[in-house]
C-alpha cells in the first residue's frame, strides 16, 4: 500500500484522512481487530459489498445540495476510482461502487479538494441530514430550512458526542407542512413554523422504518429556532449513554423510547441541559438567493410536442422567486453515468442555479430555472433520456440497490421496478399525473427504499416450493404513506407472492382500484373502505405455488438458480470488543480529550474525557465476563463488580457519581482539566488491573 500527499488546506480532515490510511495499513499487518476496523471504515463512508474484496463508497451531501463543480468531481471520482456509475440515494446521499479498500483514503483526498466529504457518511453516527430538495424556493414555505439543515450538519460532524452511538442516527428538514422530508419517520424531523412573528420548529422524535417500523411522537408543537441544536445535542447525549449497544435489532432510538416511555425519555433530555456546549445557537438565515446567469436564448422554433407538455406540467414548478420554475429530473433507479453527468453539466451551466439537489425519490431537482430556458433545458434532458414525465408520481418507483451490491437483500429490487414501471408505462400511461401514489421497493425488510411507508411497497423475501426448492419472493405492502404536518401510516404487509408475478401484483392492484374505487378517492382511502382481508383476497391466486415453472426460480436480471444467500450487515452494525482494543480506544481518547482542552474546546474535552471512563470500566467488565449493552449499564455494573468490590475508588465516590459529573457541571476550563486528570488517573489503574490479571493467568498457566 503507497502513501500519497492529500495537499489539503483543513488540518482536520486531512488528518482524518491519514489516520484511515494508517488505520488500513494496521488492519492489513492484522494488527487491527476486524470488528474494530470496520466500524471505523464505516464511520468514513466505506462499506462493504456482496461483492468480497471491494467497497461501496458513501458520499455524504448535506441536504442532497451539490454545486456543479462538486457534481463534475464526483463523476471525475467514480471514472477513476469505480465504475462511472454515480447512485443517488433516499437519504439524499451519492454512492458508488467497487472501489479498492486501499485506494479510498485518496479518493476521500481528491473529494475534499471541492468540500465533498465521506466522514460519518455511515456507522453509529448522525447521518446524512436530509431537507426538502425544494428548500429556500418552496412556494408554500414559511421560511427557508437550509441554513438550519446546514448548521446541524455542521455542528455535529466529528462531535463527540455522536461518533460511537449504538446505531444510526437520522435528521430530516422539511420545507412546509407537507412534509415532503418525512418528519415522521426519522429519529428527529423538524417542520418550520412561526408563531408570534417568531420563527420555530414543530419536533418529531423517535420515527423509523426497518423491520419494525414506528411513528414519531411530537416532541414539541413549537421549539424556537435558537433551541434547535442545544435540542439535537441533549437527545444524542441521552441516545449515547442509554441506547441499546449490542443487539443492533433493538438499537435505534424508537426502540429506547419504547423501552423507558416517553415522559421519562423528555426528563432525561431536560437533565442534560446544564452540561451542553451552547444553551441556545442563533442560526444565520438569510434567504438563499443563487440564480442562474443571464442568457439570451431564441424561442422553440416549433409548438410543444405532447411529450413537452407533459413535462413540463409534472416535472417543474412555479418557485417562489417570480419567474423561476424548479425542474425535477427523473432518474432511473437513481443511476446516472459519470459521462452523461458531466454532459448536462457543460450544457446546463447558466441556465440552472449552482445549486444542484438531490430528491429523496433519487432523482434531482434544477433550481432557479427562467421560464424562457425551459424548452433548452428539456431539450439537453431529452437528449440524455433523462426528460420522462412524472418524476414525482406513482410512475416513478423508489428503489434501493438490493442484490446486485447490498449483503443484506434476499432478493432483487431493481430489475423487478424496471418492469413494474414498463406495466404503469404501457397500461396505465395516466399515471403519470397522479403524485398521489407512491411505489417504493427493498431488497429485504430493512426499508432502504423506504417500502413500508408506501401506498404499494415490495420487498425482497423468499418462498418454499412444494419440491422445498427455494424461489425469490416480494412481500406486498399496501396504506402508507405521508399524511403532512408530522403525521404518516405505515403500511400493512398483506401477502407474499413469487418475484415473478410482481408485474401480476401490480396489474391486478391497479385494476382494482380503477374499477372499484369511487370518484376522487384516494388510493389509502380506498384500502381502508375495502379493508386489508379484501386485498389478501384479491393475490391470493398469484401464491398458489404448485404449478411452477424454471423461471420462477431464478431472479429478475440473473441466469444461476435462486439462493438465500443474505451477507452480514454492516451500516450500524455492532462491534465485538475485545479488551485490549477498548483500552487501546481509551488512550486515544484520552489524547483526543487532551488536544480539546488545549484547543479550548471544554465541551468537547468534557465528553472525551467520559468515553475515556466508559471504554476502560466496559474493558475490565468484559474481563470479568460482563457484558453491558449500554453506556448506563457499564456505569452500573462497574459499581457492584469493582467499586462495590473495593477493587476500585473514586475518594468516597460511586463510579456512577464520579462519571456523570458530566452532565452536573457547565462546560468550563476548571472541570475539564480536573475531569482529563481523572480520567487519566482511572485509566491508568485500569491498565495496571488489566496486566495484574493477565500477570495471574500466566502464573497459573505456568
Amino acid at each position: 500500500m503507497q502513501s500519497f500527499r492529500t495537499e489539503l488546506e483543513n488540518p482536520l480532515v486531512e488528518k482524518d484522512i491519514l489516520d484511515l490510511e494508517r488505520k488500513i495499513q494496521l488492519f492489513r499487518e492484522g494488527r487491527i481487530h476486524e470488528e474494530k476496523f470496520r466500524s471505523l471504515r464505516l464511520a468514513r463512508g466505506v462499506y462493504g459489498q456482496r461483492q468480497q474484496g471491494v467497497q461501496m463508497v458513501r458520499i455524504k451531501l448535506p441536504y442532497g445540495k451539490m454545486t456543479l463543480q462538486q457534481w463534475q468531481r464526483i463523476a471525475d471520482i467514480s471514472d477513476e476510482y469505480s465504475t462511472g456509475n454515480l447512485h443517488l440515494t433516499t437519504r439524499q446521499d451519492i454512492q458508488i461502487h467497487y472501489v479498492s479498500l486501499d485506494r479510498t483514503p485518496e479518493l476521500w483526498a481528491k473529494l475534499e479538494q471541492d468540500d465533498i466529504t465521506l466522514r460519518e457518511a455511515c456507522g453509529n453516527t448522525v447521518r446524512n441530514v436530509t431537507a426538502s430538495p425544494t428548500a429556500g424556493i418552496d412556494p408554500n414555505e414559511p421560511f427557508d430550512v437550509t441554513p438550519y439543515a446546514d448548521a446541524t450538519f455542521r455542528y455535529f460532524l466529528r462531535n463527540p458526542i455522536c461518533q460511537e452511538m449504538g446505531r444510526k442516527f437520522k435528521i430530516s428538514f422539511s420545507s412546509a407542512d407537507d412534509d415532503t422530508a418525512l418528519s415522521y419517520m426519522h429519529d428527529l424531523g423538524f417542520i418550520p413554523k412561526i408563531k408570534g412573528g417568531l420563527r420555530g420548529f414543530k419536533v418529531m422524535l423517535g420515527g423509523g422504518l426497518g423491520a419494525q417500523p414506528q411513528l414519531a411522537h411530537v416532541y414539541h408543537e413549537f421549539l424556537p429556532e435558537n433551541q434547535l441544536i442545544p435540542t439535537i445535542e441533549a437527545v444524542l447525549r441521552v441516545f449515547d449513554r442509554h441506547g441499546e449497544r449490542n443487539s443492533r435489532h433493538k438499537a435505534r432510538l424508537k426502540f429506547l423510547i419504547a423501552k423507558i416511555g416517553f415522559d421519562e425519555f423528555k426528563n432525561l433530555v431536560d437533565a442534560e441541559w446544564k452540561a451542553l456546549k451552547v444553551k441556545e445557537l442563533v442560526v444565520r438565515s438569510e434567504e438563499l438567493e443563487v440564480k442562474s446567469e443571464e442568457f439570451v436564448i431564441s424561442a422553440p422554433s416549433s409548438l410543444p410536442t405532447p411529450h413537452y407538455s407533459n413535462w413540463l406540467s409534472t416535472n417543474t414548478f412555479a418557485q417562489k422567486q417570480p419567474g423561476y420554475r424548479g425542474v425535477y429530473v427523473r432518474v432511473s433507479l437513481g443511476n446516472i453515468r459519470s459521462e452523461v453527468s458531466r454532459s448536462l453539466i457543460d450544457n446546463l451551466r447558466g441556465y440552472v442555479a449552482d445549486d444542484v439537489r438531490v430528491t429523496v425519490n433519487q432523482g434531482l431537482l434544477l433550481r432557479f430555472v427562467r421560464e424562457e430556458h425551459l424548452p433548452h433545458v428539456f431539450s439537453v434532458l431529452q437528449a440524455h433520456q433523462l426528460a420522462e414525465p412524472g418524476a414525482n408520481s406513482i410512475a416513478h418507483i423508489t428503489a434501493c440497490p438490493g442484490t446486485d451490491t447490498c449483503n443484506l437483500a434476499i432478493s432483487d429490487s431493481t430489475a423487478i421496478s424496471v418492469q413494474l414501471e414498463k406495466v404503469m408505462r404501457e397500461e396505465f400511461p395516466d399515471l403519470i399525473f397522479n403524485n398521489a401514489m407512491q411505489i417504493k421497493i427493498s431488497g429485504c425488510m430493512n426499508a432502504c427504499g423506504q417500502h413500508s411507508m408506501a401506498h404499494i411497497g415490495f420487498h425482497g423475501s423468499s418462498l418454499k416450493a412444494p419440491d422445498k426448492r427455494v424461489l425469490p419472493a416480494l412481500q406486498v405492502l399496501l396504506g402508507g404513506g405521508t399524511l403532512g404536518d408530522g403525521a404518516g401510516r405505515i403500511s400493512d404487509k398483506v401477502i407474499k407472492v413469487p418475484s415473478k408475478r410482481g408485474p401480476e401484483t401490480l396489474r391486478w392492484l391497479l385494476r382494482d382500484y380503477d374499477a372499484n374505487a369511487t370518484e376522487g378517492e384516494y388510493f389509502n382511502d380506498y384500502y381502508d373502505r375495502q379493508g386489508e382481508k379484501y386485498f389478501y383476497t384479491l393475490l391470493k391466486p398469484l401464491t398458489d405455488l404448485t404449478h411452477l415453472d424454471n423461471d420462477d426460480f431464478i431472479d429478475w436480471n440473473r441466469s444461476e438458480q435462486f439462493l438465500t444467500e443474505i451477507g452480514v450487515g454492516e451500516c450500524a452494525s455492532v462491534i465485538i470488543d475485545l479488551v485490549a482494543t477498548l483500552l487501546f480506544e481509551s488512550e486515544e481518547k484520552w489524547d483526543w480529550a487532551h488536544e480539546a482542552l488545549r484547543e479550548a474546546r471544554f465541551a468537547d474535552s468534557i465528553y472525551h474525557s467520559y468515553s475515556v471512563f466508559v471504554s476502560a470500566a466496559k474493558a475490565l467488565l468484559l474481563d470479568k465476563n460482563v457484558n453491558v449493552s449500554t453506556h448506563h449499564g457499564v456505569i452500573k455494573e462497574f459499581d457492584q463488580h469493582f467499586v462495590e468490590t473495593g477493587e476500585f475508588q473514586f475518594n468516597g465516590l460511586t463510579f456512577q457519581e464520579q462519571t456523570l459529573q458530566l452532565s452536573q457541571q457547565e462546560p468550563s476550563a476548571d472541570f475539564a482539566e480536573k475531569f482529563l486528570a481523572e480520567a487519566a488517573d482511572f485509566l491508568k489503574a485500569s491498565k495496571v488491573w488489566r496486566e495484574e490479571q493477565l500477570s495471574e493467568v500466566q502464573t497459573v498457566r505456568g
